[in-house]
């Protein structure tokens, strides 16, 4: 049977769980902001260790700090959107013999709810570990240290003042974190991202790469999109952003997540090649939806219209990495 694993926020959903929780106390989005472009300074530095989407771990003082924990994310999972046509989608997939797998950042209380909202089984989902109520809780004395923090972030512009952010998060992440006993915690929750959605979805599927499809848009999906692509498979940019749209086979920028059935059928029924005749015949702008293909080249013009659509359809989310 074949195999595709869907990236869930961008592809499947519009929203951004992270961010929305962040935004849940004052000055949150802003700090979100800081830390989500800081997590890209480190991706792209390679820091050893370090993968993209670690985002979720770097958050947790702050989500501890305000009292945020399950019972919200929860709660956030039953206001979110789905993006069109995304349960549609998931059931014609499933009624024509596809196995379905969730590949995804986000913690993983909230991409089990959206997983049943749109007819994923939980066993084929990944995500982000979150605390227990019992593991939940900022240690002694490190209040005063994470609210000093969020009033310098609150103030700090992401890519304006890079090396500001750079140096204040080292300082805390790096140096005073180690020496309290929530390193522990942080260390336990590995974000599905970079190197660990590849694991994920070799986990998820015994099938060789190379006959498989991934769909991605962001910095945590590069890794995975580009090992598919260059294994043969087909790795589908929607609605992308710059770190994403290099690495894979194509790219389709659409309101809809069912415009990529047909592309979907057309590798089914004869591979990577038949794939690229029907991008290639599609190739362009049409009226909801905007094919390029990538292998080689190409992804540059396809930025603008995948940048256009992102910010249509995921609002603040859009200008996260």
């Amino acid at each position: 049977m074949p195999f595709i694993g869907f990236d869930l926020e961008g592809p499947l959903s519009p929203n951004d769980n992270a961010y929305e929780l962040m935004g849940l106390f004052p000055d949150g989005d802003r700090i979100f902001e800081a830390i989500s472009r800081y997590d890209d300074l480190l991706a792209l530095e390679s820091r050893e260790g370090y993968e993209p989407g670690d985002t979720l771990s770097l958050i947790l003082p702050f989500l501890l700090h305000h009292g945020i924990g399950r019972r919200q994310i929860e709660d956030l999972a039953m206001q979110a959107g789905l993006l069109a046509g995304a349960a549609e989608t998931v059931s014609m997939l499933h009624a024509a013999g596809w196995v379905i797998g969730l590949i995804t950042t986000t913690y993983r209380p909230y991409a089990l709810a959206l997983a049943r909202r749109t007819g994923i089984p939980p066993e084929r989902v990944a995500g982000t570990p979150f605390p227990t109520e019992a593991e939940a809780g900022l240690p002694p004395g490190l209040e005063a240290d994470v609210a000093r923090v969020e009033a310098d972030l609150a103030l700090l512009r992401p890519e304006a003042d890079d090396q500001v952010i750079k140096k204040k998060l080292d300082a805390f992440f790096w140096r005073l974190l180690p020496t309290t006993p929530l390193a522990t915690l942080m260390q336990r929750m590995k974000a599905v991202g970079g190197r660990r959605k590849l694991e994920a979805l070799r986990s998820l599927t015994s099938l060789q790469l190379s006959e498989t499809v991934v769909v991605g848009d962001s910095i945590t999906d590069c890794r995975m999109l580009d090992t598919v692509n260059r294994e043969g498979g087909l790795a589908v940019a929607f609605n992308a952003n710059r770190y994403a749209l290099p690495y894979s086979t194509c790219g389709l920028a659409s309101t809809h997540i069912s415009d990529i059935l047909p592309l979907l059928e057309a590798w089914r029924q004869g591979g990577r090649a038949a794939a690229r005749q029907w991008v290639s015949a599609h190739e362009g702008t049409h009226h909801r939806n905007h094919l390029h293909w990538l292998v080689d080249d190409g992804w540059e013009e396809a930025l603008p219209i995948h940048r256009k659509v992102r910010s249509l359809i995921r609002a603040g989310a859009a200008k996260l990495g």
